[in-house]
């Protein structure tokens, strides 16, 4: 008699309940890692828009919108156009939350354009320091001081 070969089905399912857990495991920890990377994006590119404020008003003698820094090409377009109803830059929102800049302020915002996105607000002021609020809420926020800096303590004057 001929001894058969392959795999039975108790084998099978074996191999299909190892590959869920393991999905089960990687998979939050995938969707963290993205929401991370996303954040760091929009930190990167709030520092860039506080060092273009600072070139701007150089040149300027007054704090520039982020159309103005992108029409200076100081800024990528992605940020400078990037609102509610555009696509959003590595999942965020980035806004001018001062609508017309000073030559003493300036005030720029990235919100998660969606859950999935990040878990904090972060904003940048003149002081060129990024904080942080800890809301996935799709609005920016700036008042001087305001919001946790990055690797800081919470600071409310």
């Amino acid at each position: 008699m001929k001894k058969e070969q392959g795999f039975s089905l108790i084998e099978l399912l074996i191999v299909v309940a190892i590959i869920g857990i393991v999905a089960a495991i990687a998979i939050p920890n995938l969707l963290q890692a993205r929401k991370t990377a996303n954040e760091a994006s929009a930190i990167g590119a709030l520092r860039t828009c506080a060092s273009a404020e600072v070139t701007y008003q150089g040149n300027n003698n007054v704090y520039g919108t982020l159309a103005q820094l992108n029409s200076a090409s100081l800024v990528d377009t992605t940020v400078s156009t990037s609102t509610a109803t555009t696509a959003a830059k590595s999942g965020f929102w980035f806004d001018n939350v001062v609508a017309t800049p000073t030559a003493t302020d300036f005030c720029i915002g990235a919100a998660p354009a969606s859950a999935s996105s990040g878990d904090r607000r972060f904003n940048v002021v003149e002081d060129g320091v990024v904080r942080f609020e800890a809301s996935s809420s799709a609005t920016t926020q700036c008042t001087d001081g305001a919001g946790t800096p990055l690797g800081g303590t919470a600071s409310g004057s």
